[in-house]
């Protein structure tokens, strides 16, 4: 059988990234004496489900704590020490100072190897006001239980943050009886994403009630009696009755960079491709870290359980497997949100972030449906690609719609993960019945209009010209142009009738040609541009802004 030299570790931090490495430890060596230290009451819980408790979807508080020291004693023979914290690393006597926060004693226990998982903590700044008990922030089941215990129907919620996490808790809070006001300081909802990519999300929370205040931040906190002002940066104030604060977190490293460990700029703790810190008895892993970035080069931080998980299993393996262990790839920084009837996925890179780090890049919106349209229930979804000019290796994905976003958006991961081409996204070869997708899914249909655009075959634009000497076409049916027309001056004339109309146009002048999904306005391209005309098809279509969910259906485009 397989013997190992008894080893002494310490684990400094419970939930994904040390338990994962905590149970991967024991799997691989019995003998081994393992010690989890956790500053709170629970080891092991399933942070990510909080907001939905809160709103009730998750009913019973059981379901979210995934483990206790008891289970794990039995299950795993680890020793678990809740309530304990680790104050010091003594790194040349390989020995933590945990203080027991119960009775304030304090004692050293020694270790052969030391992981770090202190995770992140919510960013609360030092705003006036910021201290007043009504302002909450979501970490842990405590914290849970104390939003859950100051919330009642009927009453003022303002929520500081339009991350993950604000959604979220917007839409638990909303579906608690709670009105809600969303504060963002960015001109959008999710900043990650892209600005159009995030539109229908927020026309999804003014539907459902969820005020929104984009491009404003806070400016401080005013309590009284009866409730909390916000006050914002552009002098308009809120009256809540209680605050969420989801602006961000922070890397709990401080223990890390008390012991002399390497950090990163941002004060990530940074690990090897085995999740070793700079010191090799000490390893690390969760969103304290930060890794090798998947797609580009460089550093990142990705503070998801997906993740640390997968960390912790490395840092386990590295330990006790030496050279058949194999080393963590990085992150990609894939993440989808779910508001109300919406859903949105990201995978790797936004246009933004390329355009900040000066990446060249390219890029195609494509619409369609999630499977066939013929088949009753299919709904619109919205799906974003970037790729490398040069070579067409994929650096980024965004979907967004109202059915089978996180299908969209793994394959996507999984083909940034490959190093797939755009070219390679034409042959994927995806499932298909009516049921579940189209013989083309729409993975399919961006790779198609990616190597349209690489081989020429059509200029894309991502926004509607101004310059009235540009002749804007709208090749939708009559209805539907009437309906929804674009900004702007336009003329519409049906795609099926464009070849007997091309005298109505200036062959002297530009054309941009439009349509609701961008299928259409690239077919119209190909005839105008092979007649002679300067042409560029409006990218990702005018989309109707029809709720499939609404009893009023417009004619197909």
């Amino acid at each position: 059988m397989e013997q190992h030299r008894p080893l002494n570790i310490v684990v400094i931090g419970g939930v994904a990234g040390g338990a994962s490495f905590a149970a991967r430890a024991r799997r691989l060596c019995e003998s081994t004496r393992i010690t989890i230290v956790e500053r709170g009451p629970d080891v092991s819980f399933a942070n990510c489900g909080l907001p939905y408790h809160i709103g009730g979807e998750i009913q019973g508080r059981e379901a979210l704590a995934v483990q206790t020291p008891e289970s794990l004693k039995a299950l795993l023979n680890l020793e678990v020490r809740t309530r304990c914290e680790a104050v010091a690393i003594d790194r040349a006597a390989k020995r933590v100072q945990v203080r027991d926060l119960s009775s304030g004693e304090t004692n050293w226990l020694d270790y052969d190897k030391l992981m770090l998982a202190p995770g992140a903590s919510p960013l609360r700044p030092a705003l006036p006001g910021i201290d007043d008990p009504r302002i909450f922030t979501l970490r842990n089941l405590q914290d849970m239980d104390r939003i859950v215990a100051a919330t009642k129907e009927g009453m003022r919620a303002v929520v500081i943050g339009a991350g993950f996490i604000g959604l979220e808790m917007s839409e638990q809070l909303q579906r608690k009886g709670l009105s809600v006001q969303l504060v963002e300081l960015q001109s959008q909802v999710i900043p990650p994403l892209d600005a159009p990519m995030a539109a229908l999300l927020e026309s999804e929370l003014r539907n459902n009630g969820i005020g929104l205040d984009l491009g404003d931040g806070i400016a401080r906190f005013e309590g009284s009696e009866t409730h909390v002002r916000c006050q914002l940066n552009s002098g308009k104030a809120l009256d809540a009755d209680l605050v969420i604060l989801s602006i961000g977190v922070k890397p709990d490293s401080e223990l890390a960079q008390t012991a002399g460990l390497q950090l990163g700029p941002r004060g990530h703790i940074v690990v090897d491709e085995f999740q070793r810190t700079s010191d090799p008895a000490i390893y690390a892993a969760g969103d304290a870290v930060e890794t090798v970035d998947r797609v580009l080069e460089g550093k990142t931080a990705v503070p998801m359980g997906g993740p640390a998980n997968r960390q912790g299993r490395v840092a386990a393996d590295h330990i006790f497997l030496g050279e058949k262990a194999r080393p963590y790839p990085g992150s990609i920084g894939t993440g989808i949100v779910r508001v109300f009837g919406i859903a949105a996925g990201i995978t790797g890179w936004s246009e933004k972030r390329l355009l900040a780090a000066k990446t060249p890049y390219e890029t195609v919106t494509v619409n369609d449906n999630h499977h066939a349209s013929y088949y009753p229930g299919a709904k619109p979804l919205t799906l974003k690609v970037l790729w490398a000019p040069d070579s067409g290796r994929l650096l980024g994905a965004q979907v967004t719609g109202f059915e089978g976003i996180d299908k969209r958006i793994d394959v996507l991961a999984t083909a940034i993960a490959a190093r797939m081409t755009v070219e390679d996204l034409c042959h994927l070869e995806l499932a298909y019945a009516p049921p579940f997708g189209s013989a083309k899914d729409v993975v399919n249909l961006a790779g198609f209009a990616a190597c349209n655009r690489r081989d020429g075959l059509v200029r894309h634009i991502t926004e509607l010209p101004e310059d009235p000497a540009v002749q804007v076409v709208d090749v939708r049916g009559a209805p539907l142009a009437e309906a929804f027309p674009p900004p702007g001056r336009s003329v519409n004339i049906p795609f099926p009738t464009l070849r007997a109309n091309l005298g109505k146009l200036d062959r002297n002048r530009p054309v941009v040609t439009l349509c609701a999904f961008g299928k259409m306005s690239y077919f119209a391209a190909r005839v105008l541009a092979q007649n002679g005309f300067d042409v560029a098809s409006f990218s990702g279509g005018m989309k109707a802004n029809v709720d499939p969910r609404s009893p009023a259906k417009l004619p197909n485009p």
